[in-house]
């Protein structure tokens, strides 16, 4: 079988508008990838979320230097993931390439890449006309290297957005202990939006439950769920390629609680629209242990009926299926074919 078997999209971001422009490269390394793609966007916006005494006295230059409010910017950074996932996704599901493991990391362009960051890739893309990239491992800089055009009317068009600045208000700008759940079957694009969105809001750990086998035995095709032990390493896996400086608690969920229910040290949740009725159950429970309730996240742009995506964005996430259900049934069907 032809094509790349791993490859690495680097693509510099001037904002967190979703990046229109960059549709048509994103599409075409896609198209050419067989079985994993990591994303790449580089930008000041992304660094790490860091401790100042005082903002008040700052300069506009060393202002520049500060870490974004990362809360502020849950909308902006959801609704950019959200964009990339589903058009990487599509494009992967209209070729056939249903389980195609794409991935996507945010780096402040002056961040250093892990040493084994690279491994075991065999082609890297740029974005023909992007700044050059400070700290590349020698693993990406040794690989074969394909400049790519970004559409350039779709890039003039998305000049109207607005420059984001760092805040210097009181209001959190990140909590140190996030946690969420789920099944994480077959780790796909809405999985991951999820895992992003707790990583980027937290500071020092995210703490993710992985519901136990015991819990699935009604899920369908269920000969071809993956064990918890699978679910639990790839959810493992792919935060730590997002946020490598995070620490990662990753649990056996057995029910609607977990830790959320009796940890004192969690802070903040992520849920999606689908899940957020746990989160009454957890405030509930949290109340009855005399602990203070939790900061509630809701990933609500993969919905279908988000207000938060523009109308062409909305009708490709309507055409693209973000499902662990899909997957299985996928898996089953081809494996039926095959016989």
């Amino acid at each position: 079988m032809g094509g790349i078997k791993r490859a690495v999209l680097f693509a510099h971001l001037p904002d967190l508008e979703p990046p229109h422009h960059l549709g048509s490269p994103i599409s075409s390394v896609v198209a050419l990838t067989r079985e994993s793609l990591v994303i790449v966007f580089l930008s000041h916006l992304f660094r790490l979320p860091q401790t100042a005494d005082s903002c008040s006295d700052t300069s506009q230059g060393q202002q520049q230097q500060l870490s974004l409010n990362r809360v502020h910017q849950w909308d902006d950074v959801q609704r950019l993931l959200t964009y990339v996932y589903v058009k990487a996704t599509k494009a992967a599901q209209d070729l056939g390439k249903v389980l195609l493991d794409i991935s996507i990391v945010l780096k402040d362009v002056s961040e250093d890449f892990s040493t084994d960051f690279g491994n075991g890739m065999d082609m890297c893309f740029r974005i023909h006309g992007d700044p050059p990239i400070l700290h590349l491992p020698e693993s990406i800089e040794a690989l074969p290297t394909v400049f790519i055009i970004p559409d350039r009317i779709t890039e003039a068009r998305q000049q109207r957005s607005v420059p984001v600045t760092a805040s210097c208000d009181a209001s959190p700008s990140s909590y140190p202990v996030v946690a969420l759940g789920g099944t994480f079957d077959h780790l796909h694009a809405g999985h991951k939006i999820l895992l992003c969105m707790a990583a980027w809001i937290a500071s020092s750990k995210v703490i993710v439950g992985v519901t136990d086998d015991d819990l699935l035995k009604n899920k369908s095709n269920k000969h071809v769920l993956e064990s918890m032990t699978v679910r639990m390493e790839r959810t493992r896996s792919f935060l730590q390629l997002f946020r490598p400086d995070l620490e990662y608690e990753i649990v056996p969920l057995r029910d609607v609680c977990g830790p959320t229910g009796w940890d004192p040290n969690i802070q903040a949740l992520v849920v999606s629209m689908e899940t957020l009725p746990g989160a009454a159950a957890i405030d509930k429970k949290r109340a009855a242990e005399s602990l203070p309730p939790l900061r509630t996240f809701v990933i609500d742009v993969i919905s279908s009926e988000s207000e938060k995506l523009d109308h062409e964005d909305m009708e490709m996430l309507k055409q693209t299926k973000l499902s662990s259900t899909f997957i299985r049934e996928w898996i089953v069907k081809n494996q039926t074919n095959t016989v």
